[in-house]
């Protein structure tokens, strides 16, 4: 998982990424509100924590949930890094297509041909 993790929060900002590897590593509890993020960085203004919390849970990499009676959201991961990097992939792709068509699948296609015998074995099991 290391790798995976590590890929995820480098395709991140610094500070997205820095509290994204908090969440995905339990450091905080699986719900959790500001205010958890900023016992463990005490470093960051409250308002930059939620700030930064809202803007992951836009991209859609948190889910979060007004408390009944509070005015604090609490929120949890919308799923692994695994998950994340899936989906920036496929929408990282899609772009490449849309932005060069023709010339991106070219490109995706001959990339397939100088994959290693391991790339392979993986590409099939994902296929699977």
């Amino acid at each position: 998982m290391t790798d995976t993790l590590d890929r995820a929060v480098a395709a991140l900002g610094r500070l997205e990424g820095r509290i994204m590897r908090l969440v995905w590593t339990s450091a905080v509890a699986t719900e959790f509100v500001v205010r958890d993020i900023g016992d463990l960085v005490p470093e960051l203004a409250y308002t930059t924590v939620m700030t930064t919390l809202r803007r992951l849970a836009d991209k859609g990499l948190l889910h979060a949930e007004a408390r009944v009676g509070h005015r604090a959201h609490t929120y949890r991961a919308a799923g692994t890094p695994a998950d994340y990097l899936a989906a920036a992939s496929r929408r990282e792709a899609g772009e490449v297509v849309a932005r060069y068509g023709d010339a991106a699948l070219a490109a995706f296609a001959a990339r397939l041909g100088e994959l290693t015998d391991e790339q392979r074995r993986r590409l099939r099991e994902l296929g699977s």
